[in-house]
């Protein structure tokens, strides 16, 4: 579990970029924020330090109905810790839905943005980048949470989410046509090849998407 942040590491956090994340603070500050996992070090130079979807959470914390600086932060995606986790549907136990989830997802999307323009060499925020390809169906039902479709609940009705046997791929199930059409054109829009397939068993639409490479 990821400890909270002391309160001269607090300063530094606060004092970031609002719209990149950058951090200026000593070597020794910065340094302890990558250990806890609040930043991380560009590779290129000047090797700059910016704030993880972990260090988003805890500046945003001060924000109305979010947890008190002292509280536990909660990382922004599975990547930052594990704390968030999008909604793949069909879970036993949803996350409850209203302004503080809206508010959690959207950072964890504007974070999964910064690590695609911080970590794809040409610093593209229009495709995938590397932690999205190896935790694919988190990714793609970031995407869709982030742009408003609704996650299958108890009902089965909305999107679900699932891990395939081709490498790369996932499939996303939605029992209504046109929402599984606007589904396609959101992960299009997020970087994903989308293509449209029948269930060989039940005949029913599904999508199959993979994260774009070019």
């Amino acid at each position: 579990m990821t400890r909270p942040p002391t309160a001269a590491q607090r300063r530094v956090i606060d004092a970031a970029d609002p719209v990149t994340g950058r951090l200026r603070g000593t070597e020794a500050q910065l340094a302890a924020l990558v250990k806890c996992g609040f930043a991380f070090r560009h590779p290129r130079p000047p090797h700059d330090h910016f704030l993880t979807p972990a260090g988003h959470r805890i500046r945003e914390a001060e924000e109305p109905g979010t947890p008190a600086p002292g509280a536990e932060p909660k990382p922004e995606t599975p990547a930052a810790g594990g704390g968030f986790a999008a909604r793949v549907g069909g879970e036993e136990e949803p996350p409850d839905a209203g302004p503080a989830r809206m508010r959690e997802v959207r950072s964890a999307w504007q974070g999964l943005l910064e690590l695609r323009r911080m970590t794809n060499p040409d610093g593209a925020m229009d495709r995938p980048c590397g932690w999205e390809r190896t935790h694919l169906v988190q990714a793609a039902a970031l995407a869709l949470e982030a742009d408003g479709h609704r996650p299958a609940g108890a009902d089965l009705v909305g999107y679900r989410v699932r891990a395939t046997p081709q490498p790369e791929a996932v499939a996303v199930h939605e029992p209504e046509p046109a929402a599984l059409r606007a589904c396609a054109a959101t992960l299009e829009a997020a970087g994903w090849q989308v293509g449209e397939h029948n269930d060989p068993r039940s005949r029913a639409r599904y999508l199959l998407a993979s994260p774009r490479r070019a």
